[in-house]
């Protein structure tokens, strides 16, 4: 067993798989607390590396492509802090982190561990059911049902569409983009019927505007984890966009599906706007908006 304790959390090797519990100091993210322990399986790591800084060092996990709904879902842009797969080392500790690191890379070499990009999630991401309240709404997926309440603070047209309800065979595909305090983020569900439009965040009915609280708002990366672990793995998306650009190659595009969708849209805004929930100006600016993104 080669395992590291550290005030930013633990790292436990024992040949097959690494253990990392994050540490329960104020200082260690709210996000890597809420996510808890993770257990990365040898086959599911591309590499490791310490990193020896000036005041101290950091221990980092490379996870193969495709391998982590996590690093799916998040796309690579969790803050340094939030980031499970790191962990920061103090000086005198630099020798065990060299050792763990090693061992890990001894076992690799030994197991010879894939490196290609793996075809299937070898990590569950978080249990079900999750829910999570940001600045825009509370979001909540119970392994099959994604719902969205709104806040009073939500834009008008999200609060007069009510709770909005998505079955997970309705999903396309999980956007996620964190709000960094100097730009907002937002958590998107994409639908077959939403996967053309591009309304902005803050009145798109199927999206979380995240303009509040960084450090709460990171959490509906936990979501957007969950709902993207049980989506059909990227390797199996591809293979089918391939097999069915095959098969249409010479069909015409599905222009009517589109006019239907477009349609709807607009009878829903037109809906809002005779009961005067949106005003003419809102009315036109979002009419425009939808036309344009069609």
């Amino acid at each position: 067993m080669a395992e590291i304790i550290q005030r930013d959390g633990t790292w436990a090797f024992d040949g097959s798989t690494v253990r990392i519990t994050p540490g329960l100091h104020r200082s260690v993210a709210l996000f890597r607390q809420t996510y808890g322990e993770v257990a990365v399986p040898l086959e599911a790591v591309a590499g490791v590396v310490y990193e020896p800084e000036r005041k101290r060092g950091r221990l980092r996990l490379r996870l193969r492509e495709g391998s982590d709904p996590l690093l799916q879902a998040t796309g690579g842009r969790l803050p340094d802090a939030a980031d499970p797969y790191r962990l920061t080392v103090d000086l005198d500790r630099s020798g065990v982190a060299e050792y763990v690191a090693e061992e890990i890379r001894q076992s690799m070499l030994l197991e010879q561990t894939p490196k290609e990009p793996a075809r299937t999630y070898l990590l569950p991401g978080p249990p079900v059911p999750v829910s999570v309240r940001s600045s825009d709404g509370t979001v909540s997926f119970d392994g099959t049902r994604v719902r969205i309440d709104w806040n009073d603070t939500s834009d008008r047209v999200k609060r007069a569409t009510g709770p909005r309800i998505i079955d997970i065979g309705d999903l396309v595909q999980v956007e996620w983009l964190p709000n960094s305090g100097y730009e907002d983020g937002f958590l998107r569900f994409v639908t077959r019927e939403t996967v053309f439009s591009k309304l902005p965040p803050e009145r798109d009915p199927f999206a979380l505007d995240l303009w509040g609280s960084t450090r709460r708002d990171l959490l509906t990366a936990l979501v957007a984890t969950a709902v993207t672990a049980r989506l059909p793995h990227p390797s199996t998306r591809a293979t089918d966009h391939v097999e069915r650009s095959t098969e249409t190659a010479t069909a015409p595009p599905p222009a009517a599906d589109h006019h239907d969708v477009l349609l709807r849209r607009l009878r829903e805004l037109g809906e809002l706007h005779r009961d005067g929930v949106l005003t003419a100006e809102e009315f036109a600016a979002t009419k425009a908006a939808v036309l344009r993104d069609f």
